[in-house]
């Protein structure tokens, strides 16, 4: 009678099972939990018709850096989304969340163990029946199963929340890419800046030494005095002070390319040293509306799964206020001689119906509930929070990117002048027409010129690598 009872038990569980629902809240899309605006705030934001379009919302832009038209930043941010140790960490904790998903999904199905063993016993003297031996041997094995019959929907519950918390793990993946990605293209926007800096100062010393041993002939012939040569050698002197620091300032941004593409400091020495052209500065890629932003980041993504998860943690700590009910059974044979195993005669079998509810412990499951409540509130304060940053950053950088560039076209005009203006003095001081004071004002000048120039073109670069940040440019999926 032991196998039709296990067959109707089982038949009546599952019956009950789906037609059961799942306890707690059902989880609905957090879009609505937080209004976005119909377009960007400033008609910056919104770029002109000669604007590049970005990829539609459904395409990965996975590599936006060739937009700069630069071979080695291209390398470069290969090689770190390859290397990268902060990547292989982010890549391990998904494999983590793959495990414990796979883990939880197990719960659906029944647990089987499987256990054999041999015992030797040896009683007193004086607990033995007439003619019972001292010593005895038994055998048994067994495959024992259990199965919870997820009646509420706790087990339901559990995988809904852990394969929202792989989808979180994933996103996160993605936006560390986006990250990585962004923060080697700006570190090489800073080097080759810092480098073109560097041969600025470099080229303005040069010149600012010629003028100095001009001056210095003139005064031996006696057409200048010390004065003059005292302000030509203290001009000089100020410019190659620069030089150190750039020097310093490129071997840091060295370094940290190197550790961002996974490699020790000083392996990308050769590879990036010289000064050479900045990148291409590309067009601002168009940024069509917030709530298209919004699905295309991977950082609001996971944002919604953290409260996707948290939400069906209430429905797994409600899931307790109900019974649970559990299915189990054992075949087995248990025998005193091992070849007497598994023989007709020693065969063993049980099956129960188990029912466990803690009913009487409500206050702490009414608190575990509670506490699920509270981290569900606070994972969609969260995302609301993650909205908003992700709207600012995105106005922010639109913004900057496009007056970075009307900053850069002014400095370039006022650059040209100023190189025209310490020409036109070091002609007129040579023919005797102006003082000395005028050409080294002159100098001075088209240094500030220069080197103001070169640093509103890497902040137009960086500004440029900004906007592709804000809108998710470079996810791998």
């Amino acid at each position: 009678m032991a196998k039709p009872l296990l067959l109707s038990s089982m038949t009546l569980a599952c019956s009950m099972a789906l037609s059961g629902c799942a306890v707690g809240p059902d989880f609905k899309s957090a879009a609505p939990a937080v209004q976005t605006p119909a377009q960007f705030a400033r008609q910056e934001a919104r770029a002109g018709a000669d604007a590049a379009p970005l990829p539609s919302v459904d395409v990965r832009d996975a590599a936006f850096w060739r937009e700069f038209g630069d071979d080695t930043l291209t390398a470069l941010v290969r090689q770190a989304l390859g290397g990268n140790h902060d990547l292989g960490a982010a890549l391990a904790r998904l494999q983590a969340a793959d495990a414990v998903l796979s883990e939880a999904q197990m719960d659906r199905f029944p647990t089987v163990t499987m256990n054999a063993g041999a015992t030797q016993q040896k009683q007193s003297q004086d607990q033995l029946s007439p003619g019972q031996p001292r010593s005895t041997r038994s055998y048994n094995a067994g495959i024992a199963a259990q199965w919870e019959v997820d009646l509420f929907g706790r087990v339901r519950r559990a995988v809904e929340a852990q394969q929202a918390q792989r989808l979180a793990t994933e996103a996160d993946l993605a936006a560390l890419q986006v990250v990585i990605a962004a923060q080697v293209a700006d570190g090489y926007a800073q080097l080759r800046g810092t480098q073109l800096r560097l041969q600025i100062a470099q080229a303005n010393a040069r010149n600012q030494r010629d003028t100095l041993q001009l001056v210095e002939r003139r005064l031996q012939a006696g057409m200048a005095t010390d004065l003059d040569a005292s302000r030509a050698r203290a001009l000089l002197l100020g410019t190659e002070a620069r030089i150190p620091n750039l020097q310093a300032q490129a071997a840091v941004l060295q370094h940290r390319l190197a550790v961002l593409a996974g490699l020790p400091p000083g392996d990308l020495i050769a590879m990036l040293d010289g000064a050479r052209e900045l990148p291409r500065l590309p067009a601002v890629p168009r940024a069509d509306t917030p709530g298209e932003l919004l699905r295309r980041r991977p950082d609001i993504a996971a944002a919604e799964a953290r409260l996707h998860a948290a939400t069906a943690r209430v429905g797994v700590a409600t899931a307790d206020l109900f019974p649970r009910l559990s299915i189990g059974g054992l075949l087995g044979s248990f025998a005193l001689g091992g070849n007497d195993l598994f023989k007709g005669s020693t065969a063993t079998s049980s099956v129960f119906l188990g029912l466990d509810w803690s009913f009487l412990d409500v206050g702490r499951v009414r608190a575990r509930i509670a506490a699920s409540e509270a981290g569900a509130a606070e994972s969609l304060a969260q995302y609301q929070q993650s909205v908003l940053q992700a709207l600012e950053e995105t106005e922010n950088a639109l913004v900057r990117a496009n007056r970075s560039r009307e900053e850069l076209q002014v400095l370039t005009s006022a650059t040209q002048q100023r190189d025209k203006a310490s020409k036109l003095a070091q002609r007129m001081y040579q023919g005797g027409t102006i003082g000395l004071y005028e050409v080294l004002d002159a100098q001075r000048e088209q240094l500030a010129a220069q080197d103001a120039s070169s640093q509103s073109q890497v902040e137009a670069l960086r500004n440029s690598i900004a906007v592709y940040k804000a809108l998710a440019g470079g996810w791998q999926g």
